[in-house]
């Protein structure tokens, strides 16, 4: 599979099946999440990588009702950085740019190597950094569950949930976010991605 594979075959499945997680695996993602790029090389970027049953149990104390899907996940990562370990540049802080590009490549891995990496927004920092030792000045931005996708709906899914398992859920439309020279003036010839 190359990157544009994987870009087009990286869902946000809720369903998820059991897979092996072992130290392979996660020291796998955890060097292509590291080869990401970030300002001036500062690697701001710190994964949790849960596995063990215990670990995960604590975990999913944290997550919102809505992720109660998640609880299927045999692994799940928590994704944090502190502010002061990448740029800051007058009013613009990097760290969550940075975040973002590593867990992208995180995730394209985790698609290439057949297995459904969904981040989330749904789960409360304080709790996550209780239940994992992260300290205080550790911004945690998401939690990404890791699985693999499941042949049979997850009974926890609420109806929206179902229908994007069936179905990518739309996405923009190119002159929705693609402009040419000017913002809000669009690239000739657009349509949907």
């Amino acid at each position: 599979m190359n990157v544009h594979e994987a870009i087009e075959a990286r869902r946000a499945f809720r369903s998820l099946a059991p897979a092996e997680i072992g130290d392979d695996l996660i020291l796998d993602l955890a060097r292509h999440a590291g080869l990401a790029p970030s300002c001036s090389n500062n690697q701001p970027w710190r994964f949790v990588f849960v596995r063990e049953p215990a670990a995960l149990a604590g975990l999913q104390e944290a997550l919102s009702a809505g992720n109660a899907w998640m609880k299927a996940a045999p692994m799940l990562i928590a994704v944090c950085g502190r502010v002061e370990d990448d740029c800051v540049i007058k009013d613009r802080e990097y760290l969550l740019f940075g975040l973002g590009l590593a867990s992208a490549f995180l995730i394209l891995r985790a698609t290439e190597l057949g297995l459904v990496a969904h981040p989330v927004a749904g789960f409360s920092p304080s709790k996550t950094r209780a239940a994992l030792g992260i300290p205080e000045d550790q911004r945690v931005i998401t939690v990404i569950a890791v699985g693999r996708k499941s042949g049979t709906l997850n009974p926890v899914l609420s109806p929206k949930q179902i229908e994007q398992e069936a179905a990518r859920p739309e996405r923009l439309s190119f002159d929705r976010f693609a402009f040419l020279d000017r913002f809000g003036v669009p690239v000739p010839g657009q349509g949907r991605p």
